[in-house]
């Protein structure tokens, strides 16, 4: 490509499809022919693309285990006029996938970076759940152990917004036994499997049942996972008051105590104050 004298090269962070092939737009596959490099997160899978298109251009390995290294080896070539592309093995780059450590080194160098956008798996899901999506929050992949996975959940459990999780085939079930068991139950979730692929497939409904679903069905257990839970519902104001009221209660007193004055402060009836305590209690 023809270079203006003295001035740097251009970052373009280009989606791709994220399993429809044909899921490219055309500046997409114009910048992918014409930049000097394309930084791939894997450049085994980013060949398929490329055969597809006829893209000839030059491919080398950009990853979570090597940005490090990688990072300031492509800004110098930035620098030094090369035009580069970052894409991922699928969808949107840096959602998570590697590229910040790229884009905020390009940027000190006053590099210039630009988007192709295209297909993301997170919103392309939240579109089709019928889930609410004036406000929504992505959190990508949960802790892959149990203990750290619970602490994530338990910290967005009165979230009100929209959440978007990607899952994998590995940790579907324990993360839908693990919301079940945090969130509640009934609260309404939805999950996209393999999106755009031959095999897709969607499903809303309860958390509960969206985990017995998959427990009964292996076949559904296979692919990738966009999983999105719907957001807290508002509580009324005298809920959150007898919440607050009792936390404070149970902290000081045992808890037939901290019921009974719970009670009289709030008005609300034993059975309900005493199942929310023993909630609170983790009993």
């Amino acid at each position: 490509m023809a270079k203006q004298p003295g001035k740097g090269g251009i970052l373009y962070i280009v989606a791709t499809p994220i399993g429809n092939l044909e899921d490219i737009s055309a500046r997409a596959i114009r910048i992918l022919a014409q930049v000097d490099v394309i930084a791939a997160e894997d450049t085994r899978v980013s060949r398929k693309l490329a055969d597809r298109y006829q893209i000839r251009t030059s491919r080398i390995a950009y990853h979570d285990h090597n940005e490090r290294q990688r990072a300031p080896q492509l800004v110098d070539r930035l620098v030094h006029g090369e035009d580069i592309a970052l894409i991922s093995d699928a969808g949107t780059p840096l959602i998570s996938d590697a590229g910040y450590r790229l884009v905020r080194l390009a940027h000190e160098q006053s590099i210039r970076v630009t988007a192709v956008p295209g297909p993301c798996a997170a919103i392309t899901a939240l579109s089709i759940a019928g889930l609410p999506t004036d406000r929504f929050v992505f959190e990508g992949f949960l802790p892959s152990k149990a203990a750290p996975r619970r602490q994530r959940l338990e910290a967005l459990k009165d979230e009100s917004r929209t959440i978007i999780f990607y899952e994998s085939v590995h940790r579907i079930l324990a993360t839908l036994r693990d919301m079940v068991s945090i969130f509640d139950g009934h609260r309404e979730g939805f999950i996209a499997r393999e999106i755009t692929k031959q095999f897709e497939t969607v499903r809303r409904d309860s958390l509960v049942n969206l985990l017995a679903w998959l427990e009964t069905e292996p076949q559904q257990r296979k692919g990738e996972f966009v999983l999105l839970v719907h957001g807290r519902p508002d509580r009324p104001a005298a809920t959150a008051e007898l919440e607050r009221v009792l936390s404070l209660l149970l902290a000081a007193l045992p808890m037939k105590q901290a019921v009974d004055l719970a009670v009289n402060i709030t008005g609300a009836s034993r059975n309900d104050v005493y199942r929310l305590a023993l909630r609170q209690s983790g009993d």
